[in-house]
């Protein structure tokens, strides 16, 4: 299932942090990442998936 959720993580990145963690704070600091910088947002979103 992680595997899914990385690849999902690729193309929005703030979708596979909710699918990981909800609506949760994670998940409006990835957006925000995502909007300074979609890089930032995918290593990001990598990293709450891998970590948990």
């Amino acid at each position: 299932m992680d595997v899914i959720r990385i690849i999902l993580s690729i193309l929005p990145p703030p979708l596979g942090v909710f699918l990981q963690v909800g609506l949760g704070l994670h998940f409006w600091i990835n957006i925000l990442l995502t909007l300074l910088g979609y890089i930032p947002g995918i290593v990001h979103a990598v990293w709450i998936i891998a970590r948990r």
